[in-house]
């Protein structure tokens, strides 16, 4: 199906061949020969670019940018400015107020279509929904590598297999790289003057670790280590820099995919400061079952040393045996050895504080 793109242009001639040349590329093209007309055009038919004069009647380009912006069905669609007035200041205002790009009369048509092409590119981009596995991230980076200022990203990361309770980084360390889990169970934790260890973070397959102190520049501030024997990749800083800012586009896609353990960490410290050790062990459960369960898999069990558990909870290792003795004899859970297994998830998850 034809891409549509709006012309927004007062000059009859200019709007009637930029038009034709638009089409004899098989865009489908809608044309308004002034500013006014052309927020109306765009708000009907949500083309896939818009294409906008600057100086015009009624409504100038910037009038339109500003409105169209407002509005959440318009505020996507990628922008171009077309404009004879090539000053600086002109295309500092445009890209200040979110124009996408700015092509300046006389200008070859070449240049113009390929301005188009990759404006359309990123915006897919966006569209675009990334299964959260080492696949899903191959395939992100594949498709933003197209996208000029990232064509020097690396062909393929540098990837290590790590054995159960491996050290990743340490408290203090200086970051280098940004981790990828393909396979395995990872977590982060800090300890205290005790030697008490605090479990901050699990990580899966398809998560992200490590890169907040790489985006704060500075230090580690908790330790990672393995769960179990896992595969790591490893992204160059510059890489991972590269993601964040050199492409708005690319950089909001990439941060969605990052924000989800932030959310995680900051409501398990809330759980931490508030509920009780019996409510901290179920949810401690919950997390597990939902972080680590496969699709399709009918009882979830997992391997996981009490020391852990108690790191994960923020009590002692005593306590936490305690309590699964307790879920066990109230059989929420099952122990064999090192496994637990969970029997009643519904009632772990409605557990009283």
């Amino acid at each position: 199906m034809s891409k549509t793109i709006l012309l927004i242009e007062d000059n009859k001639e200019m709007r009637e061949n930029t038009s034709e040349i638009l089409e004899l590329a098989n865009y489908k093209v809608f044309t308004a020969e002034n500013g006014k007309i052309g927020v109306e055009k765009a708000q009907k038919e949500k083309p896939d670019l818009i294409i906008c004069d600057i100086m015009m009647p009624v409504l100038d380009g910037y009038g339109v940018l500003h409105l169209l912006s407002k509005s959440k069905e318009t505020s996507n669609i990628p922008f171009i400015f077309l404009s004879a007035k090539a000053e600086r200041s002109d295309f500092r205002k445009g890209m200040e107020m979110g124009a996408d790009d700015y092509v300046t009369k006389p200008f070859d048509d070449i240049e113009l279509l390929n301005a188009i092409e990759s404006r359309l590119k990123k915006s897919e981009l966006l569209k675009k929904e990334y299964d959260n596995t080492a696949e899903g991230f191959d395939s992100f980076i594949k498709e933003v590598k197209s996208i000029e200022p990232l064509k020097k990203l690396s062909e393929k990361y540098d990837t290590s297999n790590y054995k159960k309770k491996q050290v990743l980084y340490s408290e203090g360390g200086v970051p280098k790289v940004v981790y990828f889990v393909k396979k395995g169970k990872v977590k982060t934790y800090k300890t205290n003057e005790m030697g008490k260890e605090l479990i901050n973070s699990l990580y899966n397959e398809g998560d992200f670790f490590g890169y907040l102190s790489l985006l704060e520049d500075g230090k580690y501030s908790d330790t990672a280590a393995t769960l179990e024997d896992s595969e790591i990749s490893m992204i160059p800083k510059e890489d991972f820099f590269a993601l964040v800012y050199k492409s708005p586009e690319v950089s909001r896609k990439f941060i969605n995919i990052l924000s989800n353990n932030i959310l995680e960490r900051e409501e398990q410290l809330i759980k931490l400061a508030y509920n009780s050790v019996r409510k901290r062990v179920s949810e401690a459960l919950v997390t597990l079952y939902n972080k680590y369960k496969k699709e399709g898999e009918d009882k979830f069990s997992i391997n996981i040393s009490r020391e852990d558990l108690a790191n994960l909870v923020g009590t002692a290792t005593e306590t936490v045996i305690r309590t699964l003795s307790d879920f066990k004899d109230e059989k929420l859970i099952e122990i064999s050895g090192g496994t637990i297994s969970i029997l009643n998830y519904e009632k772990l998850t409605r557990m009283k504080n």
